[in-house]
């Protein structure tokens, strides 16, 4: 399966996310900023709520490509271990990345909504949306921090993912929708026609665009139980 791009991998989840299970007060939470264009389609499709939710990647000093782990709003950390130990990378090392990060990540928020204050889940069922898992550490790291803003339920639904990722975190959610597994994986680009940087302003226009369908809530709408696919 190749999606042509965001929005056709966001159509595609819809359906997979729609076809399992049921259940209410759903709010969408797409990761910024390439999980919000697919985000923006389930939502849509549930006729839910959408918001952003911003993670962003902890590099490893002086390669920072190289993902040593994640923080998310709200302040949640992720560390990837083995490459702290690999790498052997000091404490002050990780405090000064993370610090470094955690800025821009509230200057996102504020970019992306006008304010820093965190999307309100307490007794909804948050649904995270990513435009794929690699490793999974960004959508660990936005489960934790979900997690500490008590709702009642919460889902992670993608378009593509390896099978690991999927696996792992099936433990830590109540529901996953990994719509296709492919092996080999070989990268969340490689499913994609087009796989361009989203943008800060299409963020926000999709995330505003949203509020013409979320006035008006329907009934319960489908949801997977947890099961990879």
């Amino acid at each position: 399966m190749i999606f042509d791009d965001r929005h056709d991998a966001g159509r595609q989840l819809a359906h997979a996310v729609r076809a399992r299970g049921s259940f209410s007060l759903p709010l969408v939470l797409g990761l910024a900023r390439g999980g919000v264009p697919v985000a923006y389609e389930v939502a849509r499709a549930l006729h839910a709520p959408l918001d952003v939710f911003v993670v962003r990647k902890l590099g490893v000093p002086d390669e920072e490509e190289l993902a040593m782990g994640a923080v998310a709003t709200g302040g949640v950390r992720v560390l990837d271990d083995g490459i702290v130990q690999a790498l052997r990378i000091p404490p002050a090392a990780i405090e000064q990345v993370a610090t470094r990060e955690l800025e821009k990540l509230r200057e996102r928020e504020f970019a992306y909504r006008g304010t820093t204050d965190l999307p309100k889940l307490r007794d909804k069922t948050a649904i995270l949306v990513d435009d794929g898992l690699a490793a999974g550490t960004r959508m660990r790291a936005a489960v934790k921090a979900v997690r500490q803003m008590t709702p009642s339920r919460i889902f992670v639904a993608v378009p593509v993912a390896s099978a690991d990722a999927c696996a792992e975190l099936e433990d830590h959610v109540d529901g996953i929708v990994c719509a296709a597994t492919p092996v080999p994986f070989m990268g969340v680009s490689r499913w994609y026609r087009d796989f361009e940087r989203t943008s800060d302003a299409e963020v926000r226009q999709l995330v505003a665009h949203s509020a013409s369908w979320a006035e008006t809530p329907r009934g319960p709408v489908c949801l997977a139980t947890t099961e990879p696919g």
